[in-house]
């Protein structure tokens, strides 16, 4: 068992995350390298101040540009769209790992014979016409089903076969343009030693192990407790599978202050833990993060570790938000200062800061400011706007 206090406990997570100290993720290299330590990043199609998934590399990766995701995706084709932490971004090497929920998705097709027909109708279609999107295949039928997920009787069938067939591992996103999506056959993308390699876990256990292991390298140091980030495996299972990697040692049991829980950090990061505990003093940097971000995904964690409570009220009715409709975390040195409501107002290339809203206790002193200013400028920069406007300044001290 390691020993470490909150503090110490704070900067591992930040250091293993890339939010403390230099950056240690750089350009599309980095972006991979920043996902491959995740296993993914959430995706989500809003673009206030720019997608999650590029917020939260933005925050990680020097020199990061929104360009990058998109070659990284759809030319290079390192990356693909595919669900993990639920609709994600994941590396394509990963590929044989969801083998078992193709497969499901495959079981659950068969029962419908109609289905079937319609899957080699779109099929045969993009096979002779290329990458296409569900509004350039019109599928005449009324036909409904619960496959993939569950279809809404409105939804277009077009997209709604595709989605099973991406389910499924025939097709793949070929690329977006804006919200919309793009199919082809994933065989004309995926490598071939990928596609054939069939699944590498014996059993539902180990494939359980497999992403509770994933999860804890996205959040750095973690803990055996019901979490958004670890869902559809149920409390005796997550149990056991705490104890089993534990025994195996790919877990190292951790203690943090008074607190009187048990934390799980990867032994691989055993090394960092030590660099946490005896280097100088890293230096402090300010970010403002993703409202779906890796490190955000078990708030009960991030609000027992730095008593920071957040929540994300886009789908909160706006008489009962606290905050704003869109509102980032705001993270300067070790310590989550507030949350910032940023808009980039297209037409005049300015990123408008509607409010900022500090934590209780924190002192405006010029250094801190300073730090969000050089903030802000470097978020407007990759947002692609030449100006800054900001809302009247809070007091020094809230």
């Amino acid at each position: 068992m390691i020993d470490l206090t909150v503090r110490r406990a704070r900067r591992f997570m930040l250091l293993k995350q890339g939010l403390l100290g230099g950056y240690k993720f750089s350009g599309k290299d980095g972006a991979v390298e920043f996902i491959r330590q995740a296993g993914c990043v959430q995706y989500d199609p809003i673009d206030i101040c720019g997608r999650n998934a590029d917020l939260t590399l933005q925050s990680r990766v020097r020199g990061y540009t929104r360009e990058m995701l998109d070659e990284l995706l759809y030319k290079d084709r390192l990356l693909i769209d595919y669900p993990d932490k639920n609709t994600s971004i994941t590396l394509t090497e990963d590929w044989p790992y969801f083998e078992r929920d193709r497969r499901a998705a495959r079981r659950r097709a068969e029962g419908y014979p109609e289905l079937v027909e319609l899957m080699q109708r779109v099929l045969a279609f993009i096979r002779d016409n290329g990458a296409a999107c569900p509004d350039e295949l019109k599928l005449d039928s009324d036909f409904r089903w619960r496959a993939h997920i569950v279809w809404s009787s409105g939804k277009n069938l077009s997209a709604s076969v595709m989605e099973q067939l991406y389910g499924a591992g025939e097709l793949i996103i070929h690329h977006k343009n804006g919200a919309r999506k793009y199919y082809d056959l994933a065989a004309r993308h995926i490598p071939a030693r990928l596609l054939n390699a069939g699944d590498p876990f014996r059993d539902d256990f180990e494939r359980a192990k497999w992403i509770v292991w994933r999860r804890v390298g996205a959040v750095g140091l973690f803990w055996d407790h019901s979490s958004d980030a670890i869902w559809r495996i149920g409390t005796d299972e997550r149990n056991k599978i705490f104890s089993a990697l534990s025994d195996e040692g790919k877990l190292v049991g951790v203690s943090v202050g008074g607190l009187n829980e048990k934390f799980y950090i990867r032994s691989e990061d055993i090394n960092l833990i030590d660099h946490a505990l005896n280097d100088p003093e890293p230096a402090p940097r300010c970010e403002l993060l993703a409202p779906l971000d890796c490190f955000l995904w078990d708030r009960k964690l991030i609000k027992t570790i730095f008593g920071f409570d957040y929540k994300w009220e886009i789908y909160t009715p706006a008489v009962k938000r606290k905050y704003g409709h869109y509102v980032l975390p705001l993270l300067c040195g070790e310590r989550f200062i507030g949350r910032v409501e940023a808009v980039r107002e297209r037409d005049t290339k300015t990123l408008a800061i509607k409010n900022i809203w500090y934590e209780d206790g924190v002192r405006r002193a010029k250094k801190t400011d300073a730090a969000i200013d050089k903030c802000l400028r470097r978020f407007a920069a990759f947002n692609g706007c030449g100006s800054v406007s900001r809302a009247e300044r809070a007091p020094d001290t809230v």
